[in-house]
């Protein structure tokens, strides 16, 4: 289980955090839903050691995460796909999914999770060889998702999964995580796309300017009238 307790991030003079806390249990599918710039992506960053907490708490299994090195944390089981994909554009679909398993070294287990991977995505078998640079923004996507995967996590952490995509890749990408959360991953889960992620989770929790003001499953903030206005207008 992930647990972030009173966690406070500031940037220069200001404060991106304000002293959130929230669970992220074992098996389940959580999302953090919020307009832009209330701290999501922070949260995530955080989590992954990117950015540096002023106070509060990170535990993953019981263990604390702050000031931990990246390597660290993303070998005790916790992987990101950014926003924004960040592929590797000029190196191949199998090179990046290679270097998403760069901290392994069960070169059997490595080869087997390609396939894995493969199975989850067939696109990306079909273009194994193609540069990265070249693939649609969905493939991208799927790339991304890909790549982190072969870290062989147990906690998925995305950003922004469905950003820029058409409404039918979003809803394959939102098949595909609902699968990786069948076989066994953690997900926790940024979108902006707060219908679709709401119908998702298990767990929800909404963050306004570095505060979370609301937290439920995922069916009960799909139906609060205020999550409704502020996220998926009057009708939803």
């Amino acid at each position: 289980m992930l647990k972030i307790e009173n966690l406070h991030v500031s940037y220069g003079g200001i404060q991106a955090l304000r002293g959130i806390s929230l669970e992220v249990p074992d098996g389940k599918i959580v999302t953090l839903i919020g307009a832009n710039g209330a701290g999501k992506s922070t949260t995530l960053r955080t989590i992954t050691g990117l950015v540096k907490a002023s106070s509060g708490s990170i535990l993953w299994n019981g263990e604390e995460l702050l000031g931990k090195s990246i390597d660290k944390i993303i070998g005790a089981g916790i992987a990101m796909s950014p926003e924004g994909r960040r592929v590797f554009a000029d190196m191949s679909v199998l090179e990046n999914l290679r270097i998403g398993a760069y901290l392994r070294t069960d070169k059997e287990g490595i080869e087997k999770d390609i396939q894995w991977v493969y199975s989850l995505f067939p696109r990306l078998e079909e273009r194994s060889w193609q540069l990265a640079g070249t693939l649609s923004g969905g493939e991208q996507q799927m790339l991304a998702v890909g790549r982190a995967l072969m870290s062989r996590p147990q906690l998925m952490m995305l950003d922004e999964p469905s950003l820029g995509l058409a409404p039918l890749v979003v809803q394959d990408i939102f098949t595909i995580i609902q699968e990786i959360n069948r076989q066994g991953v953690t997900v926790l889960l940024i979108e902006q796309n707060a219908n679709m992620a709401l119908k998702t989770a298990d767990l929800a929790y909404v963050l306004e300017t570095g505060t979370i003001t609301l937290s439920g499953t995922g069916a009960e903030l799909l139906a609060n009238e205020k999550v409704r206005d502020a996220y998926l207008g009057k009708n939803g």
